[in-house]
């Protein structure tokens, strides 16, 4: 594990691996690098590969203020300094996609290439979940845990993979910073600055996802200049994971696209 320090002094743990052109993987809302350990020597295979702990995670610091999309992507791009990387494809999903949106809008010059997964562009034109869905994941352990998994994976999936799922949340999260991460989600609104997006990008969502409703995938698409748009049948929210031999190819072959000359 590295540390890079941040403009306010905090540190933000991440990690690195594989080789090639390099991909940042952002992962989901209270989770750390390991959200992506399902699925990692895929990229690894093609990309030097860089996942980090969010503030409030894993290894990194976890200081007692207020969390926002906007704070999380200047981290990461502290994380793209302390290695010396100009320019990145950029890879987020759920909360991290929101995160990569903020990249992508606000430093076009360190995203060559852009994909946003089962994410939302947020504010009042995006579609909200269910109130089913809201009450379900409010239920106390274990019914909110289990709820929480079915909306992430199919029953046939889960049938076959008992855990442990990394896609959870950080078990050592502390209350205060599981609600801090909830509300630094909720007050994402990329709406205004979407059509200023340069990098190509590429919108990946299940069409089964009601924990991030599909539809925001197409307001996504058709808000961001060229975004192309793809749908993966019967997917859930872990689409990646779970549908890791659609997802995983589908990603590769766009960011090959947008290799350098």
């Amino acid at each position: 594990m590295r540390y890079a320090k941040t403009a306010d002094g905090s540190r933000i743990a991440y990690r690195t691996g594989g080789a090639g052109e390099p991909l940042l993987l952002l992962a989901g809302q209270g989770n750390t690098h390991h959200w992506w350990d399902g699925v990692l020597d895929d990229f690894r295979a093609a990309h030097r590969t860089i996942t980090l702990d969010y503030r409030g995670t894993g290894e990194s610091d976890r200081p007692d203020e207020p969390y926002s999309i906007e704070g999380f992507a200047r981290d990461a791009i502290a994380v793209l300094d302390d290695l010396g990387i100009e320019r990145v494809h950029v890879y987020g999903t759920s909360m991290g996609g929101r995160v990569a949106q903020w990249l992508a809008a606000h430093r076009p010059d360190r995203v060559r290439a852009l994909v946003l997964g089962c994410t939302s562009p947020g504010g009042p034109f995006a579609v909200d979940r269910g109130d089913d869905v809201r009450r379900s994941l409010a239920r106390p352990a274990p019914e909110g845990r289990r709820a929480l998994l079915e909306l992430m994976y199919t029953p046939g999936w889960l049938a076959t993979h008992p855990g442990p799922h990394h896609t959870l949340g950080d078990p050592t999260m502390t209350p205060k910073e599981r609600l801090r991460h909830l509300v630094a989600s909720e007050r994402h609104d990329a709406w205004d600055v979407l059509p200023g997006i340069q990098a190509p990008t590429l919108v990946v969502h299940g069409d089964d996802d009601l924990l991030n409703p599909t539809a925001n995938a197409t307001l996504l698409a058709e808000r961001v200049p060229g975004a192309r748009l793809c749908l993966i049948p019967g997917a859930r929210h872990a689409y990646f994971e779970e549908f890791r031999s659609v997802a995983g190819p589908l990603v590769l072959d766009f960011l090959r696209e947008h290799e350098r000359a």
